[in-house]
């Protein structure tokens, strides 16, 4: 998961580096979204097919166990997400997989589009283009809540989460294993086949006002 986590940090900041960079580095800012969209499903199908610790079913809680983790009624998970993580991990898929998603289907109004860009009429693009940008305003908050949470977890409450991030180990869970690497690489190229058999069936389209 730390490969997982650490491809799709980078795969943000290079989304995020080349919208403001220019139109000249619209390709760049493509395939950013294309390798984040098949991180997200990935870990979506992590979420099923993964090791314990990686399984939606052993860190999804209900709000009862939100409530009680918040008011220190229930410990630390040793491995895994603890309940408000859980919310943190959900919140993320679901914005950067919607923010990849739409990213197929929208405009800039120049010249560039996205590769699904000839499914849809202009009007639709347009609406769909409204929502990308829409993302890219909530996702810096997520990503400054996130950082803020990991700062309190690291330094108040000594979690050793970023070194975990980087090591693979955390304090206490050192005699928990959770690797399935084969597994994992095979999703991955299944998830990067498909997507792009999906993207030579698109219909070729261009927009341009000019």
């Amino acid at each position: 998961m730390r490969v997982f986590h650490w491809l799709l940090a980078a795969s943000i900041a290079v989304s995020f580096a080349t919208h403001y960079l220019g139109i000249e580095w619209f390709d760049w800012h493509r395939r950013a979204g294309y390798v984040a969209l098949v991180l997200v499903a990935f870990r979506v199908a992590w979420g099923f097919a993964g090791p314990r610790y990686s399984r939606f079913a052993a860190f999804v809680r209900g709000p009862r166990a939100l409530l009680e983790y918040v008011r220190g009624r229930s410990p630390r998970p040793l491995a895994g997400h603890n309940p408000l993580g859980a919310i943190s991990v959900l919140v993320f898929l679901l914005i950067v997989g919607a923010q990849a998603l739409t990213g197929l289907f929208a405009n800039d109004e120049i010249m560039n589009s996205g590769p699904f860009y000839g499914w849809v009429d202009h009007e639709t693009s347009n609406r769909i283009t409204g929502w990308h940008a829409l993302g890219s305003n909530v996702l810096p908050g997520l990503i400054a809540l996130h950082l803020l949470a990991v700062a309190w977890y690291d330094l108040v409450r000594r979690a050793g989460l970023v070194r975990a991030m980087w090591s693979g180990r955390k304090p206490g869970a050192e005699g928990i294993a959770s690797s399935r690497g084969t597994l994992a690489v095979a999703i991955v190229a299944a998830l990067a086949i498909a997507l792009a058999l999906a993207l030579r069936a698109a219909p070729e389209s261009s927009v341009s006002f000019f």
